[in-house]
């Protein structure tokens, strides 16, 4: 059984549009919510409450416009450490927890051992930032694509 069928054994038709319409509006009202979810307020804001105790929901933000904030570089790095020893990995994964350009980064199978998304203001900044990923101690190699076009970046969940 898959986690998706699993979360569906727990939650029902309702729990499943109330989040739905959170994570495409997280600052929608209690009121607003329960109207679209055939809901009196009172068990909508239950509901909604347990959701959040339960953690299915984690946390609430807003999503800013990179570029008119003046980051017009995205770039994807593959990272591969020279060993999996934990002290390498937990070096690693601690300056990239403490690394705000930073924004994203998996542990992957494959060729490399993560992929990290690169923010910067321009080329010049991308570079210093890709020298600094390459002096974290344990890295041994790495392979850098920049995005030219975004076509889609999301982060909701196909709740249907």
């Amino acid at each position: 059984m898959n986690k998706k069928e699993n979360t569906k054994d727990v939650l029902d038709k309702t729990d499943l549009s109330l989040l739905k319409h959170i994570q495409n509006d997280a600052r929608i009202s209690n009121s607003k919510l329960a109207e679209k979810i055939n809901l009196s307020e009172t068990p909508c804001w239950r509901r909604w409450k347990k959701l959040e105790d339960d953690n299915y929901i984690e946390e609430y933000r807003a999503i800013l416009n990179h570029k008119k904030l003046g980051f017009s570089v995205n770039g994807f790095t593959q990272v591969s450490l020279g060993s999996h020893a934990e002290e390498s990995t937990d070096l690693f994964e601690a300056f990239v927890a403490d690394t705000d350009w930073i924004p994203m980064c998996h542990c992957i199978t494959g060729g490399a051992d993560y992929i990290v998304q690169i923010i910067a203001q321009d080329l010049d900044e991308y570079y210093e930032r890709i020298h600094q990923l390459r002096r974290v101690q344990g890295v041994s190699a790495l392979h850098s694509s920049i995005s030219v076009k975004e076509i889609k970046s999301s982060n909701l969940l196909p709740l249907d």
